[in-house]
């Protein structure tokens, strides 16, 4: 079955960086996109990034843009996030998505805490 883990999180000061990353496991994983999204209490989820299948290809959140930058490894199967000059207003929850046809799935996510 599809199963995908986060790691990474952490408390950063302001200013400071963070790398995330996902291991995925249960599809064929070189084959769909990946995206990032975060989740704070009360509101909607956000999605943060998204990178295609090969890779090429990148979008991000306006909120994010310059800061963050996500990648992939078709061969460890693994997406990862690199956070830059983090801000307060990036505290969330960040959860790996695979779309895999019409289906999403999450992995259980990983709490990031930007404060000083």
């Amino acid at each position: 079955q599809v199963q995908l883990v986060e790691s990474g999180g952490g408390l950063v000061q302001p200013g400071g960086s963070l790398r995330l990353s996902c291991a995925a496991s249960g599809f064929a994983f070189s084959r769909y996109p990946m995206s990032w999204f975060r989740q704070t209490p009360g509101k909607e989820r956000e999605l943060v990034a998204t990178i295609t299948a090969s890779g090429v290809s990148t979008n991000y959140a306006d909120s994010v843009k310059g800061r963050f930058t996500i990648s992939r490894d078709n061969v460890k199967n693994t997406v990862a996030l690199q956070m830059n000059s983090l801000k307060p207003e990036d505290t969330a929850v960040y959860l790996c998505n695979a779309r895999i046809w019409f289906s999403d799935y999450w992995g259980q996510g990983t709490q990031v805490t930007v404060s000083s």
